[in-house]
Formats: C-alpha cells, structure tokens, sequence
C-alpha cells in the first residue's frame, strides 16, 4: 500500500484525510478491483484513527461510488465502469 500520512492538526477532517489516501491507492491500481479494502481495525492502528473515523472514511468512499460491502465478507473496489 502507499505510504501516505494523515495530517491530524490539519483543517481537512481525518476521514476525509483517510478516505483520500485510500481513493489514491483505488486510482493508481494498487487496490485491484473487487478486492478487499483494508479493515476498519488495520486502518485503525495503521493511521491512528479512531474506528468511527475508518468507518466515516469507508463510508465516504461508497457514496463516491468506489467501493461495494458485502455483509459478513468486507469491503471490495468496484471494477472501472
């Protein structure tokens, strides 16, 4: 995955912060589609957010139309359109 870094003090709210990074590894491939994104828990401890922030970040990617969840099973990048 891309080493990206969340700004905490930064005026960009964290999960738009996350969602941006994740959207960035969504675009450049290193996510293939219909793979899984990350857990909320990974992201958690990866970027130390706070689980609802992961979850706001996960959250964001759907309604941008990057991502489908599978219930029980996950988060996966949806394939190019």
């Amino acid at each position: 995955m891309a080493e990206g870094e969340i700004r905490h003090n930064s005026p960009v709210p964290v999960y738009i912060q996350l969602a941006d990074l994740l959207a960035e590894q969504i675009n450049v491939g290193e996510i293939q589609p219909d793979y899984p994104i990350p857990s909320e828990a990974w992201l958690q401890q990866r970027y130390g957010v706070a689980r609802n922030t992961a979850r706001r970040a996960v959250e964001l990617l759907r309604e941008r139309g990057l991502v489908y969840t599978i219930g029980g099973r996950g988060t996966f990048v949806k394939g190019k359109t």
